[in-house]
């Protein structure tokens, strides 16, 4: 066990799968108190049990900004006043740009970007008068390239990174820090029926957790897993346009996310992304 975070309280959106849930465990063996708020509160509640410690399950909808105030009142009455507040909770429904449904459109910027922003600055409300505080949002490598078959999602999460931008920008001379943790693509549910990309391989939720904790530990803007998609993604944005569409369609990008719209391992997954679950 380690000690690097003891009794820092940090509260995890839609921490009850995948990212959010290696995360919760990553920070609770760094000795933090990890609050988890979920939509689905028995998943949520058996990861806190599963991780131990001081780990509590609350319910969450992050598209309320109601819930995410009580989400954050239950934190505090529970574990005491926020250090860092991550923004987790997403969706990626895939489909063909023309395909799309306007609901599932609306949906993906309800829980990627909306909540985001109502998630922020309510954190920032609360640290602010103790000047400090840590405001972690995951976003995607997805956010600073455009990827055929994920349009809106690539839409919702380089609204992430811009947004995160202009509150560093506003609020860290302030005391507060921010980061943007840009996975890319990550073996959870999220990307069931993607396979791998050439010269890109997928990553676990183990690696972007143990990176979201080194940022937690020594706060930074930008945070890329692998650390060499950075480099690439910014090399490949300063070339020309078309030099760049060549380089990506020789990665597969083209069609790494189109491929997986109609594997059937996918459909579980799309049902409850895009709510289609519950009707």
């Amino acid at each position: 066990m380690g000690n690097r975070l003891t009794d820092r309280v940090i509260a995890i959106t839609g921490a009850g799968r995948g990212i959010g849930a290696a995360t919760a465990e990553a920070l609770t063996q760094e000795g933090a108190r990890v609050a988890i708020g979920d939509v689905d509160l028995d998943v949520a509640k058996a990861t806190a049990e599963r991780i131990g410690g001081d780990t509590v399950a609350l319910p969450l909808d992050v598209t309320s900004a109601e819930s995410v105030a009580e989400f954050m009142d239950a934190v505090e009455s529970t574990l005491g006043p926020i250090d860092v507040y991550i923004n987790n909770a997403g969706v990626m429904p895939l489909s063909p740009v023309l395909d799309e449904d306007d609901a599932v459109i609306d949906r993906i910027f309800a829980i990627n970007t909306r909540a985001m922003i109502h998630g922020t600055r309510a954190a920032a409300r609360r640290m602010l008068p103790r000047g400090r505080g840590h405001i972690v949002n995951i976003a995607s490598t997805a956010g600073k390239a455009g990827i055929a078959g994920s349009a809106t999602y690539c839409a919702s999460k380089a609204a992430v990174v811009q947004y995160t931008e202009g509150a560093y920008a506003e609020l860290h001379p302030h005391g507060l820090e921010f980061s943007i943790v840009m996975p890319g693509i990550t073996r959870t549910e999220l990307t069931s029926g993607v396979v791998d990309m050439p010269g890109f391989r997928a990553i676990t939720p183990q690696s972007v957790a143990d990176a979201i904790v080194a940022a937690v530990v020594k706060p930074r803007l930008e945070v890329y897993v692998p650390k060499s998609a950075g480099p690439l993604i910014n090399v490949t944005r300063l070339l020309p346009f078309r030099v760049g569409q060549a380089l990506g369609r020789r990665m597969g990008v083209d069609h790494v996310f189109m491929d997986a719209i109609e594997r059937p391992e996918r459909s579980a997954y799309e049902a409850r992304a895009t709510g289609r679950d519950h009707e």
